[in-house]
């Protein structure tokens, strides 16, 4: 089994330091092996859950979730269900978060669309000024 550092699990995971000691006073890591000299050891199994965390924060699942997800991880089968119905409601909130995205995405594209056609046509013509209807439009939101 390889085992690492709080600065190599840090440099691995892509989290600070302080926020590894964070997540364990407040259960996210739990049973941190330590060394002799009482330094943390982290394992490859620690790696794999730092990154489920990674996964879970970077889409937005609140703190207090994330530390009832791993409560309920360590609560061994007996508690899949309830660990199904959380990631489900998440997966839910993303999806609806991934969909308000893509709206906002079509209005930036819209957008774009309009003001590359306003770009090519002042091109086409030269430096002439721009019709006035192209004008109101590159000058609007």
């Amino acid at each position: 089994m390889t085992s690492y550092t709080p600065g190599e699990t840090a440099q691995k995971s892509g989290f600070s330091l302080d926020t590894l000691r964070y997540y364990e006073k407040i259960g996210l890591l739990s049973d941190i092996a330590r060394d002799a000299a009482g330094r943390r050891v982290f394992t490859d199994h620690d790696l794999t859950w730092l990154h489920m965390i990674r996964c879970l924060r970077e889409t937005g699942m609140p703190l207090a979730e994330m530390v009832r997800y791993a409560e309920l991880t360590r609560g061994g089968e007996g508690t899949v269900a309830a660990r199904l119905e959380l990631l489900r409601d998440h997966d839910r909130r993303v999806e609806a978060e991934i969909a308000k995205l893509r709206d906002q995405q079509r209005q930036i594209q819209w957008k774009i669309t309009l003001y590359s056609g306003t770009l090519e046509d002042v091109c086409s013509v030269g430096r002439t000024a721009v019709p006035a209807e192209a004008a109101g439009a590159s000058a609007g939101v």
